[in-house]
């Protein structure tokens, strides 16, 4: 299994694309999600997608951002947009992808990552610290999290 920003492996942008349309907009345009995508694929540059694929499958995705929720735009930079194939679910891969995104954040200066969840318990177990919750866009409260890098 590899790794790797997707500017490395653009052939995937589709595909990640689609994958955070459906899990996470689908009332909204995948038009949307696609700019997002196409977005972070500069070297050096936030935001930026990363990809795990083990010879030409795609495994999981995740994202390293400037901003992920927009009532909170007073806290940077945000580990966004994880999402595992539900064939590689329970495997480790959503782990291994955290701490892809918090290593090269870290390599990158920063002290603090954040992130937010509908879900409670999963990013508790990698060592996010639960901070209070936040109003997702445009009424949908939301688990807010820290990481000290």
């Amino acid at each position: 299994m590899i790794i790797q920003p997707l500017y490395d492996a653009p052939q995937h942008a589709e595909q990640v694309t689609d994958w955070l349309w459906q899990a996470f907009g689908p009332t909204q345009p995948r038009d949307f999600f696609a700019s997002i995508v196409n977005h972070s694929q500069k070297p050096g540059a936030l935001p930026l997608t990363f990809i795990a694929t083990e010879g030409v499958k795609l495994l999981g995705t995740v994202g390293l951002w400037r901003c992920d929720l927009i009532s909170r735009q007073d806290l940077f930079p945000w580990l966004a947009a994880l999402y595992i194939d539900e064939s590689q679910r329970g495997k480790g891969l959503g782990g291994m992808l955290q701490e892809t995104v918090t290593g090269f954040a870290r390599s990158l200066g920063f002290t603090e990552l954040y992130l937010y969840s509908a879900c409670k318990n999963y990013y508790e177990r990698s060592g996010w610290q639960y901070i209070g919750d936040a109003l997702e866009y445009p009424d949908k409260s939301v688990h807010l999290y820290r990481y000290g890098l």
